[in-house]
């Protein structure tokens, strides 16, 4: 049971609050929450749905209308669980019955619970309600449901198992620590494993949300020293000594620049560097349609990354998710208050966010507060092009000794990091069909026939140069690099 919901539920039934909403896709842990806490205020439990009405003798089932009707009945201090309450608040009559009963429930120390994932109360019972929100299991929890499942387990293992498991309800951790016992004959390694890979399909079901493999670290990445840097620096500061020194938890970093030149790489370089679990959260995907609210999907994402953390939230071209919300009316709410999530957040969920056109950047997300910091990332330099077209050679087992790169760097101006690694491929496959190694002609032929996406989209690369100028800093650093940023 969550702590920190249970006593804030609990201090809103003693100051005498006769609605609270609860909002919660975990409905069996939140009713065994509610049985304790009445126990412990000194008041009956009954729980009502739609199809059961109140439990157990049935009474009031069918509507909302009818369970009110019902409730109405009761003299006694109680606290009554109302499930599946976004689906039941649609009805006028009932609406108008609550409102008539509220005052009756506070006289008798009677408090409705409203449970659902997520509700949108009716105008009318807005400034009635408290809402609370019942985060996904911790640590501790789960640790304690686990120890349930095994007996004589390495404390190790257990402690194992449960960061594994972090991000998973209750219900499905217990599932799926089971289940991987089960597979891998008792708790060990393998268990481990079984866990996270578990844990991948469960997150499948959360729209916007998905689990990636963070294999590439900051030495894959090439150039971005400046960025780099920043990174580093900020590598040990999610640790206690960071608290007790009087750090600030970081909130992130906004990448903005031209496409294929490492910003997406960026993310995940950070995750694999820091060894924290890398998320992706697509926020177009939130406003994709279907059964499930943006708000409910967006929610849902951020209670799972802070339940994970510490974690990297990467949010690949922001701008789209934004401009995918111009007709939908609920944007505004659903996006301000991703926004105020951004801004406020004490959990240590690092958000690396990327895009490629300004202009659909709301100024509210450039804000200060948001991000600890906005970079630009550019065209690699020349220095920064021999260091890409090193990295890939390598990557395909090339010595890139055995290449002129100073000259074949020259050659790629104004080729992306993307184009650099598209130029090695290009190039192998030519000397693979010729029966013979890679040469630096293979390179140079692949360099020509080339043609960067600067020479397509140059006004666009410029505008955004020019809007960056003075808004953003630099992802590299070197002379050139320098140069071309003041340049008017």
């Amino acid at each position: 049971m969550s702590a920190k919901a249970a006593q804030e539920l609990e201090l809103l039934i003693h100051s005498g609050w006769r609605l609270v909403v609860l909002e919660t896709s975990e409905e069996e842990r939140a009713v065994e929450m509610l049985e304790l806490i009445a126990r412990s205020c000194k008041r009956r439990f009954h729980q009502w749905s739609i199809a059961s009405g109140l439990v157990p003798d049935g009474k009031g089932s069918g509507s909302l209308d009818e369970g009110l009707r019902a409730i109405s009945t009761h003299a006694e201090p109680s606290i009554y669980a109302l499930l599946d309450a976004h689906r039941i608040l649609q009805d006028p009559m009932a609406v108008r019955r609550l409102r008539d009963l509220i005052p009756v429930l506070g006289e008798r120390l009677q408090t409705l619970v409203l449970i659902g994932p997520i509700l949108d109360l009716p105008i009318e019972l807005v400034r009635e309600a408290a809402t609370v929100e019942l985060p996904l299991p911790n640590a501790e929890e789960l640790e304690e449901l686990f120890l349930v499942q095994t007996k004589d387990a390495s404390p190790t293992l257990v402690n194992a198992a449960v960061r594994a498991a972090l991000g998973l309800s209750s219900a499905e951790a217990v599932r799926v620590f089971r289940k991987a016992c089960r597979v891998s004959g008792g708790l060990n390694e393998e268990t481990i494993h079984t866990i996270v890979r578990e844990k991948r399909q469960a997150l499948r079901r959360t729209p916007a949300l998905s689990f990636h493999d963070a294999q590439t670290d900051l030495q894959d990445l090439g150039g971005l020293g400046e960025l780099k840097r920043w990174l580093q620096e900020r590598r040990r500061a999610f640790d206690e000594d960071a608290r007790s020194f009087g750090l600030p938890i970081p909130r992130g970093l906004l990448l903005l620049g031209v496409q294929g030149c490492g910003k997406s790489l960026s993310a995940k370089a950070v995750a694999q560097e820091w060894q924290f679990p890398l998320l992706r959260l697509d926020l177009a995907a939130a406003f994709g349609g279907g059964d499930r609210s943006p708000e409910a999907t967006i929610r849902e994402a951020i209670n799972v990354a802070e339940s994970i953390a510490p974690a990297v939230m990467w949010i690949d071209e922001i701008e789209k998710g934004f401009a995918a919300s111009d007709n939908d009316p609920r944007a505004s709410r659903v996006f301000g208050s991703f926004l105020t999530w951004l801004s406020e957040k004490t959990s240590p969920v690092f958000v690396v966010a990327t895009a490629n056109d300004v202009i659909h950047l709301p100024p509210e997300l450039l804000r200060r507060g948001r991000f600890d910091e906005l970079f630009f990332v550019d065209l690699p330099t020349e220095v920064e092009r021999l260091e890409i077209l090193a990295i890939h050679l390598k990557k395909h087992g090339r010595d890139p000794k055995q290449f002129h790169l100073e000259e074949l760097a020259v050659q790629a101006e104004r080729l992306s990091g993307a184009e650099l690694e598209q130029v090695v491929g290009a190039a192998l496959y030519t000397a693979f069909a010729q029966s013979r190694d890679l040469n630096d002609n293979d390179l140079a032929n692949a360099i020509t026939d080339t043609v960067p996406l600067y020479d397509t989209y140059e006004e666009r690369i410029k505008e955004l140069r020019d809007w960056a100028r003075h808004r953003a800093r630099p992802a590299s650093l070197d002379a050139k690099m320098v140069d071309l940023f003041h340049k008017a």
